[in-house]
């Protein structure tokens, strides 16, 4: 959000001091602010967004993002389960206009049946009983009803294809959750689904596990990526770190196959 403020107020050729007497306060408090040192009131972040021209949609977006500790959204139920650098993150996936999602070796939990998250939470070693497990799917379902039944924002997702040989819980859970991925591929206008093949060969994502792109409204804007790890990912938020993951997966969306050809490797796939 500071980063944000500050590149606002450098493209309009605003001083510290200018923007100041807009709030009515001293040019160290605004200093803080930009740097991420102290946080900003709804009011006073909305006449700064005012004042720098920024509309209405975006404005609603960085209010939200402004608040991140503040409401809690539907994660807040599972935080016995959810890291805490991982509810950053899927706070800001709920406000997000563009969700960019790679996974190299699982179906994104975004596109998991139940049988498959449960499956892999199973497997999860911070999660050591029956409870935490059923926590743990609930929490994947909740992120999909929030993301596509409540949010609604535009998801691309690229999946390697090592994910569909991954035997995730057994042949029969594979089998449903390949059908569903197979469905929701040729659904047009809800999620894209691109596989990226074996025979791609060597990408800029070779030694990635996984990462998450988050575009928000009115882009260009703040920008966030997720970088997944055991302890929940970091969230990279410098120009720097968003230009070349952003390069990083458009050669991905380039080396794999067409949504169109993934749907019908994926129903090849669901045949044999």
């Amino acid at each position: 959000m500071g980063d944000a403020l500050r590149r606002y107020r450098q493209n309009l050729g605003y001083t510290l001091e200018d923007v100041a007497r807009v709030l009515d306060c001293d040019r160290s408090k605004l200093s803080r602010i930009e740097t991420g040192q102290r946080g900003i009131r709804g009011k006073e972040l909305r006449e700064l967004l005012t004042e720098y021209g920024i509309d209405e949609q975006r404005q609603e977006t960085l209010i939200a993002l402004a608040d991140v500790r503040g409401e809690r959204g539907w994660y807040g139920a599972y935080a016995e389960v959810l890291p805490d650098a991982y509810q950053d993150y899927l706070f800001l996936e709920t406000v997000a206009s563009r969700v960019l999602i790679y996974e190299a070796q699982r179906i994104p939990a975004l596109l998991q049946t139940p049988a498959y998250a449960r499956a892999l939470t199973e497997a999860d070693p911070r999660l050591s009983d029956a409870d935490a497990w059923d926590q743990a799917v609930d929490a994947t379902l909740a992120r999909q009803k929030a993301v596509f039944e409540e949010h609604k924002p535009e998801v691309h997702i690229i999946v390697g294809e090592a994910a569909l040989h991954q035997e995730v819980g057994g042949p029969k859970v594979m089998e449903s959750q390949l059908d569903q991925l197979t469905r929701i591929s040729g659904v047009s206008g809800w999620v894209t689904v691109q596989i990226l093949p074996f025979t791609s060969g060597a990408h800029a994502a070779a030694g990635v596990g996984s990462l998450s792109i988050l575009q928000f409204p009115g882009a260009p804007g703040p920008e966030v990526v997720h970088v997944d790890g055991a302890g929940g990912g970091v969230c990279l938020e410098s120009q720097r770190d968003l230009a070349n993951y952003v390069r990083l997966f458009e050669q991905l969306r380039v080396f794999a196959f067409s949504p169109a050809q993934s749907a019908l490797m994926l129903w090849g796939q669901k045949a044999s």
